[in-house]
């Protein structure tokens, strides 16, 4: 779970207007953070098998997301995968 702080953090730097926190960039910024706070923290914690169910849920969401942020409007989703450094195979 993201903290106040780090979230706000994530928003303000993906949001495309002022009052922005609910654009496919800014969700899909959100989940990967998550992602990779539950992937550290399965990797300490390897029989958390409801953090993991979570984890699926979570990259689930971001593949669907991603799918229709591409679909919409690819400059923005080639911007985002370049930011967040994510693979984009079989999307």
């Amino acid at each position: 779970m993201l903290d106040k702080k780090k979230k706000e953090r994530v928003i303000a730097k993906y949001k495309t207007h002022d009052t922005d926190t609910g654009s496919p960039q800014v969700q899909i910024a959100l989940l990967t953070a998550e992602i990779k706070d539950l992937s550290s923290h399965l990797m300490s914690h390897k029989k958390d098998f409801s953090s993991r169910k979570g984890l699926l849920r979570k990259v689930s969401e971001r593949r669907r997301l991603m799918k229709y942020l591409k679909r919409e409007d690819l400059k923005a989703f080639e911007q985002i995968t370049e930011d967040l450094k994510l693979k984009t195979t079989s999307i």
